[in-house]
């Protein structure tokens, strides 16, 4: 079922999607597909700064106290940036799903997540309900 957004719609402003609306309308379709590209394009900007930043400061600084604080706050940053990396890819999945037709919908029950949710976590997959199940499994199947 691909449905593709529709170039054509041009989502308001100061557009909120709404439960007063047809569920994944185009016009919801379209305002979450500009939400995740530009998460996206913050991320990659964000990334960007990061590399420049690395590039330009010396990695060795001649105190050993100024030198771990140094590598501490890297450390730090390098991790956020792979999480960044991996939010980039199930952001990449949720545009997929956009255009598949698939997106709003969980991937469990193939109930509607709800729009606060959506707005919350765009990239989310299941309902919440949904989520809280799979969590309660991972967390049994972790301590057995």
């Amino acid at each position: 079922m691909a449905l593709r957004t529709d170039p054509q719609v041009q989502v308001p402003i100061d557009y909120n999607p709404s439960s007063e609306e047809e569920f994944m309308n185009p016009l919801q379709l379209e305002y979450f597909r500009q939400r995740l590209l530009a998460w996206k394009k913050q991320i990659l900007d964000d990334s960007e700064a990061t590399l420049n930043v690395l590039q330009m400061e010396p990695l060795r600084e001649p105190d050993l106290n100024d030198r771990a604080s140094s590598e501490a706050d890297w450390s730090i940053e390098l991790r956020a940036r792979d999480r960044q990396r991996k939010l980039l890819a199930k952001i990449a999945a949720a545009l997929r799903r956009i255009d598949d037709g698939e997106y709003g919908y969980c991937e469990v029950t193939g109930e509607p997540i709800s729009l606060r949710r959506l707005e919350a976590r765009p990239i989310a997959t299941m309902t919440i309900n949904a989520q809280e199940r799979h969590e309660r499994r991972e967390r049994l199947s972790s301590d057995g």
